[in-house]
């Protein structure tokens, strides 16, 4: 071997080596972070574990945003579907961080909970459907978790939810939470009340024309309510798709619980788009 390669490779092995190491360690408010791509000049996604609160309960939230920038950025909280914050909405995080927003993965449970049943997704998702002031509180929390956070420009806050936490957002958009936007995706309607309140927040309803879990008649009444406040919003309905259609894990998820749910991926991609198209209209990152 020659004296040259021998001195590449001495050079080499301990900077892959570092790299290895540093790729594999951080910090966050527990502290956690976790770097998605290299310094060389694109975003660069820190993932930050953060614990908060709402009244006496600790929530577990994560904070998504780009290292590379001292911009304060739109926020945008991202409300998990019953299964709780688990890796799904954090990777919708992480994917509108890469765009250019400063995101939240908010905690609906306390404690982190993730849960993996239909019964034990249902008894949680329960306890904030019934408890109005709950619901309102830990949005709340979440929202100025987020706002207060200086990678972001606190007087921009969205939010965006699937299944459980479309509910949720568009709930908290009518309790008065001051969100600038939201979007619902496959979000559950039954029961919802407009309050002149929400037409202080943009609405993106996304929805599958095949859901069986939110019926035509609770579509119509969700536009009864809205209507009857004089509240505006856009509705995106999409063909074939059921409940749950934005998630990779669905098809699986329904068939082991017999649950008619399913991934679309056109809708997905579609939906995902008419997001865009509408923060680029509504909460535009510039």
């Amino acid at each position: 071997m020659s004296r040259i390669r021998i001195f590449i490779l001495i050079l080499v092995i301990p900077i892959t080596f570092l790299s290895l190491v540093n790729s594999c360690t951080g910090n966050s408010k527990k502290n956690e972070k976790a770097a998605t791509t290299e310094n060389n000049g694109l975003p660069q996604i820190v993932r930050e574990q953060v614990k908060y609160t709402s009244g006496n309960d600790t929530l577990v939230g994560y904070l998504f945003y780009d290292k590379n920038s001292d911009e304060r950025k739109p926020g945008i909280i991202v409300v998990p579907e019953w299964w709780g914050n688990n890796d799904y909405p954090q990777m919708r995080a992480r994917k509108l961080a890469e765009l250019g927003y400063t995101t939240f993965s908010a905690d609906m449970y306390g404690g982190g909970k993730v849960v993996d049943n239909p019964k034990e997704a249902q008894e949680n998702a329960s306890r904030v459907y019934t408890d109005p002031a709950k619901l309102k509180n830990r949005m709340t929390a979440a929202y100025n978790t987020l706002s207060n956070s200086d990678k972001v420009n606190s007087e921009r806050i969205a939010a965006i939810g699937y299944c459980f936490g479309g509910s949720v957002c568009l709930n908290a958009a009518s309790m008065g939470v001051p969100l600038d936007a939201v979007v619902s995706f496959h979000g559950g309607l039954d029961g919802f009340k407009a309050s002149p309140e929400i037409k202080n927040t943009k609405i993106l309803v996304c929805n599958g024309r095949a859901d069986q879990m939110v019926t035509r008649e609770q579509l119509q009444q969700f536009k009864k309510e809205m209507n009857r406040v004089d509240a505006k919003f856009e509705l995106r309905e999409y063909d074939g798709a059921t409940h749950a259609f934005t998630n990779p894990a669905a098809t699986a998820n329904g068939k082991k619980f017999n649950m008619p749910i399913a991934y679309n991926e056109t809708a997905d991609k579609a939906s995902w788009q008419d997001m865009l198209d509408f923060f680029d209209a509504n909460f535009p990152i510039k």
